[in-house]
């Protein structure tokens, strides 16, 4: 009882802090972390403590599935190269220059266990970045960039992690082995993913039910994610291939289902997403109860060397592996030219880090096999703890005047495209009902009714003054009216994605109207 109560406490402080920071402007995940810190210093409160077991498996892959449903496959697919980019080079460049740093400056620390702390953070957050820079209205490649390597960054690192951990406790370590390692457990995570997707497209294309469609969606991702980490693959590919993949196929539900399923996911992420940085602030006490006989000027010092190796080695690899390739091949910068530096600031600065660099760094053993304490274990705890404070608070809170200082906010953006898409969709809406009349003998009535209804909407969209209400048209359907209104609908939704692979709108902008159209669509067919 006392834990149910305590979880409810959280749910009710973890809203408490969102609406604050929605009030007040702020980014969402830094509010919930400093007020997970505050609340961790309060006396008498229970200590919440991070069991790494329920972070990977029950908050690592719907969050995991959820981002990559709704990531563009097409844009994630055109900016492959960047992606890995920064997901496997920046990743393992960033754990051997962090291993460095710690292993130079912390006294005591092996090369093994410094390896192991530069694997756990390594890794920038799947969820911070895109939490903090969507409302900033940032050009959407930026966003994809981010989003793409948050997905994938997390399996390099967690392989990379295991890795080094087993090479600590056998003290045995072959770059040629682990290279192939590497290899195998990528390339496994894919093919499971692979194949569960497909599993699951098929197997939900024959259900009708909508529970029953929501309740199979919320099952994907750990059934990509469990029998992965049983093969000893990656987990983490797996589900975000699964996702990919169910994101692109783009599944044939009905409106109604697609409304239901999204509006289950929206809060179940929500929950998870608050409750794992309200989480990450309550920690710090666990992690500073090891390290009472340590000065604490000195841990600062470390945790700012340590911190600071992994901001610049993110600035620097993001800087040359932008611009080097493209001057070293012609090839290259005919395809895709020299992006302006102000997009690839952006991404240097978002190099923010989260609950999974935490869940791995409480995962560690707290002694090795032969019964010896684990080296380091406590300053490991310590310094992730502190990098994720100052990559997530730090540049967090840093990332909006950064980008209005650069010029790149454009909160009108959203609205602008969202505008014109919603304009061109009634234009195709009458092109389709013009064919329709010339293609069969519809009642005169439900022609005149439906082409005045979208002439009047895009009247509106087209002139300046967006206030202007359109009226509705309230009538019984008939059989006929509602086959009308579902051919309108399919050309507004043809031509919503095609302006999106086109790149004249975002995916957010043609999600939101598909909503929309899910909503007036499942009306008619009420």
């Amino acid at each position: 009882m006392e834990n149910i109560s305590t979880v409810l406490m959280l749910f009710v402080l973890m809203l408490v802090l969102v609406t604050f920071a929605r009030k007040s402007h702020l980014p969402y995940p830094i509010v919930l972390v400093l007020g997970g810190l505050l609340l961790g210093f309060v006396p008498g409160l229970p200590h919440l403590a991070l069991d790494p077991d329920i972070v990977f498996l029950l908050f690592l892959p719907p969050i995991l599935y959820y981002t990559a449903v709704f990531t563009s496959f097409k844009d994630f697919r055109a900016n492959l190269r960047p992606i890995f980019l920064h997901a496997v080079g920046l990743v393992l460049t960033t754990m051997a220059a962090v291993a460095a740093a710690a292993h130079a400056v912390v006294p005591g620390l092996t090369w093994p266990a410094a390896f192991v702390l530069g694997a756990i953070v390594s890794p920038p957050d799947a969820v911070s970045a895109t939490a903090i820079l969507r409302r900033l209205g940032v050009p959407q490649r930026v966003a994809t960039i981010l989003e793409g390597e948050s997905l994938v960054n997390d399996a390099t690192a967690l392989v990379a992690y295991r890795m080094a951990l087993a090479a600590l406790i056998t003290g045995t370590f072959s770059l040629p082995r682990a290279t192939f390692q590497f290899v195998v457990v990528a390339a496994g995570g894919i093919a499971i993913g692979l194949a569960i997707g497909w599993l699951s497209g098929r197997v939900r294309r024959r259900v009708d039910d909508p529970s029953t469609q929501i309740t199979l969606s919320l099952l994907t991702p750990f059934a990509a994610y469990l029998p992965a980490e049983t093969l000893g693959v990656s987990g983490v590919l797996a589900v975000v291939t699964t996702g990919l993949y169910i994101g692109g196929v783009r599944l044939l539900l009905s409106p109604a289902t697609r409304l239901q399923a999204r509006t289950v996911w929206d809060v179940i992420v929500f929950l998870l997403n608050g409750l794992i940085f309200l989480l990450i602030g309550l920690q710090l006490p666990a992690v500073m109860r090891g390290l009472a006989d340590v000065p604490m000027t000195r841990l600062l010092s470390y945790a700012a060397i340590v911190s600071l190796t992994a901001i610049v080695v993110r600035i620097v690899w993001v800087f040359t592996a932008t611009y080097v390739p493209r001057f070293l091949s012609a090839r290259l910068r005919e395809r895709d030219p020299y992006p302006g530096w102000r997009n690839v600031t952006v991404i240097a600065w978002s190099g923010m880090r989260g609950i999974v660099s935490l869940a791995a760094a409480f995962a560690l053993p707290f002694r090795l096999p032969d019964g010896t304490p684990f080296p380091g274990r406590d300053m490991i705890l310590f310094l992730t703890f502190s990098l994720i404070i100052a990559t997530l608070v730090g540049q967090g809170l840093t990332l909006p005047p950064l980008l209005r200082w650069l010029g790149l906010t454009d909160p009108a953006r959203a609205e602008r495209e969202e505008r014109k898409a919603r304009l061109e969709a009634a234009r195709a809406a009458i092109h389709r009902l013009e064919e329709l009349a010339r293609e069969n003998h519809l009642n005169t009535e439900y022609l005149d009714r439906l082409r005045w209804r979208y002439e009047q909407r895009a009247k509106r969209l087209g002139i300046e003054d967006p206030k202007e209400t359109e009226h509705e048209i309230c009538r019984r359907f008939t059989g006929d009216y509602e086959r009308l209104r579902r051919e309108l609908i399919q050309a507004e939704r043809r031509v919503l994605r095609q302006l999106r692979d086109e790149g004249l709108i975002g995916d957010e902008v043609m999600l939101s109207i598909e909503h929309d159209l899910d909503v007036e669509e499942s009306h008619v067919e009420t």
